[in-house]
């Protein structure tokens, strides 16, 4: 389609005319377009009543947050009451934290002397390329599959869980802290090297101070999601944690107001991190 646009310093008409890449995108976006409107027009309900599951749907969560309750025998407390059942879901909570914390430390101090070989601007171009594309391989990989992996040798628990996680936590930190580390002035870089400084003095007084709050940042958005991946191997690698009771609630004892108790907990815990990364960004004066 033909753009017409007037300049209004000169007053003068122009004419811009699509070129070949546009017209492309425009006929990628519009089969995308037709493509999902064909698939929802043709899709498979098995003769489920799409308007009464909607309803179901919208009374099912109006009961999930609406009405909270956890069974004290699901969480291991019988007659314990809410209370009890509150205190065995935040034991439940700290064990997916703890699952969180260890594998984001693992992976963190990995990821940080890997990263230093890989940054382009310290080390040589072939040693740089070598450790990105296996760290590359590495990180296309998802997480449950690297978890199962491990799960053959160690089986399923909290150590396949931890091995699983802290490879992939390995893979997306090292192209973080790497990048970091080549945005660092090469001036300051060439300066040490013109002084005789050894390589690990230019990592220690040049390197790491100057890339220490977004080093900081990466590592706690890591934190954040290392804790929704630690509730998700909770049920997929019987990791424990509150992640295996919210699949029992979900998918064997179809407890809907539990799976809403659980949910409130994650979303409060998932709220506090963004408060504590919050003021770190404050404190450090980090930038995303």
């Amino acid at each position: 389609m033909t753009a017409v646009k007037r300049n209004l310093r000169t007053g003068r008409i122009i004419v811009k005319r699509p070129t070949a890449a546009k017209r492309w995108v425009n006929v990628v976006l519009l089969v995308l377009l037709a493509l999902t409107i064909w698939g929802f027009l043709t899709i498979e309900t098995k003769g489920t009543d799409l308007g009464k599951a909607t309803v179901d749907t919208i009374r099912y969560f109006g009961i999930m947050f609406g009405r909270p309750a956890g069974v004290d025998t699901h969480f291991g407390v019988s007659g314990a009451g809410s209370w009890g059942v509150f205190t065995a879901a935040l034991r439940l909570l700290l064990v997916t934290l703890a699952l969180a914390f260890l594998t984001t430390l693992v992976g963190a101090i990995i990821a940080l002397i890997l990263g230093l070989l890989a940054a382009r601007n310290l080390t040589n171009t072939r040693t740089s390329n070598i450790i990105k594309g296996f760290v590359a391989v590495i990180r296309a990989v998802p997480t449950v599959l690297w978890v199962l992996i491990f799960a053959i040798g160690a089986g399923l628990g909290a150590v396949a869980a931890v091995i699983g996680m802290s490879f992939h936590t390995v893979g997306y930190l090292l192209k973080a802290y790497s990048e970091s580390f080549e945005e660092l002035d090469e001036g300051v870089i060439d300066a040490l090297r013109a002084s005789g400084a050894s390589w690990l003095q230019i990592v220690f007084q040049a390197v790491l101070p100057s890339s220490a709050t977004y080093l900081l940042s990466w590592t706690f958005i890591r934190f954040e999601i290392n804790f929704a991946v630690a509730v998700a191997m909770g049920a997929a690698a019987g990791a424990g944690g509150i992640g295996f009771n919210l699949f029992m609630a979900a998918g064997y004892f179809f407890d809907i107001s539990e799976i809403g108790f659980i949910t409130y907990l994650i979303l409060a815990v998932a709220l506090i991190m963004e408060l504590v990364a919050t003021q770190l960004k404050k404190r450090y004066h980090i930038h995303d």
